[in-house]
């Protein structure tokens, strides 16, 4: 029965993330915003509705090594496996207000979450000022969106010609709400059953409770978004795909981390083996996309296999770690402080090599 739910989760996924990308699309239309912006806001925060829900009970039920590396686990999911897949799809093109602004406050959110729990753990008032950062950010690109309409509306005609136009043109604004909620519950029961299915499995073979929050729990209440990006690529919606994966990012460590230290009765305490392993890749991880997203203004089929294959490494090293392998301590910080950062290092060589090599009137990202 575990693996029926399993299947049926997934099968429930699949179809709310077409639901949703249909509905959002079309919202975006409607609004008068570009399908990025929607991405960043309606289709982020709805998609990590699940890492919402399972972080605040785990909290509330004093789990917090679920609840913490279920933020950090699915922050790096987002971008290796979610980002990779879906540039595996179709090579994803990166919007400038990503590159000069969106990521950026990633990275910043990324090192300030990481500055709060350097102490040993994160509390309700640093969760606070993370919801007030959060709040301005939040108004702040939304009245930004508002002002570039007249700009956007022709970027959404030609993004909304790859949907069937038919559907789009006679939606209502009603209607299109309808789909993104609709779709949204429908990736949160999908979630909640994946979740549900594959930590009882992994509890069955006595994995711990941080690691599978890292893993199981990150992945599980990330397949929203992966699915929605996936969908998102394959239909042409390259901007919203990317958007909803720096987006959720943000999502999560501004409100879910938050959320999880102010409902805390002590805050979120962070072991110190996590502060320097799964927080410096997720660091690190979020300082990757930036030299990524501007060489060339997208990111390649080459790009997404990298960090795919760089997700499989972290997986690894997480289940070597967990099973007590001897040399397993050793290669996790060979991967944090040795091949990340000189990846890092080669990226932001060649792509700033590609800027200074680029004509002075062009931009590397559209």
């Amino acid at each position: 029965m575990t693996y029926i739910l399993l299947a049926i989760g997934l099968v429930i996924l699949v179809f709310g993330a077409d639901v949703l990308v249909r509905g959002s699309v079309a919202l975006a239309s409607l609004a008068g915003v570009s399908p990025l912006i929607i991405g960043l806001t309606v289709v982020a925060f709805g998609t990590s509705a699940p890492e919402l829900a399972v972080t605040s009970v785990s909290s509330m039920k004093g789990e917090s090594a679920i609840a913490l590396g279920n933020v950090i686990g699915s922050n790096i999911c987002n971008i290796l496996l979610i980002l990779g897949l879906s540039a595996v799809i179709v090579p994803l093109s990166v919007s400038s207000q990503l590159v000069r602004l969106d990521v950026p406050m990633m990275i910043a959110a990324s090192v300030g979450a990481w500055i709060c729990a350097y102490d040993g753990s994160i509390m309700p008032l640093e969760g606070v000022a993370m919801l007030i950062a959060f709040t301005i950010y939040t108004v702040w690109m939304i009245r930004k969106g508002r002002k570039e309409e007249t700009a956007r509306r022709i970027e959404n005609e030609a993004l909304t010609n790859t949907f069937d136009q038919t559907t789009i043109s006679g939606r209502s604004i009603v209607m299109s709400f309808l789909f993104v909620i609709v779709g949204l519950a429908m990736l949160v029961v999908g979630a909640q059953m994946l979740v549900d299915s594959a930590t009882t499995i992994a509890k069955t073979f006595g994995v711990s409770d941080m690691v599978i929050g890292l893993t199981i729990v990150a992945v599980g209440t990330s397949l929203p978004e992966l699915a929605t990006s996936v969908v998102a690529a394959s239909r042409g919606q390259r901007d919203l795909a990317v958007g909803n994966a720096v987006g959720s990012n943000l999502f999560n460590l501004l409100i879910v981390l938050a959320a999880a230290s102010i409902l805390a009765p002590a805050g979120v305490p962070v072991d110190s083996s996590v502060l320097w392993f799964d927080f410096v890749v997720m660091v690190v991880v979020a300082l990757l996309c930036w030299p990524i997203f501007l060489s060339g203004g997208e990111v390649s089929r080459i790009e997404g296999i990298v960090m795919l294959a760089l997700f499989v490494g972290y997986t690894a090293l997480l289940i070597a770690d967990s099973l007590k392998f001897e040399d397993a301590p050793l290669w996790k910080n060979i991967y944090g402080y040795g091949a990340l950062p000189l990846l890092l290092v080669i990226v932001s060589v060649i792509a700033w090599r590609g800027v200074f090599a680029s004509p002075p009137n062009s931009s590397p990202a559209d």
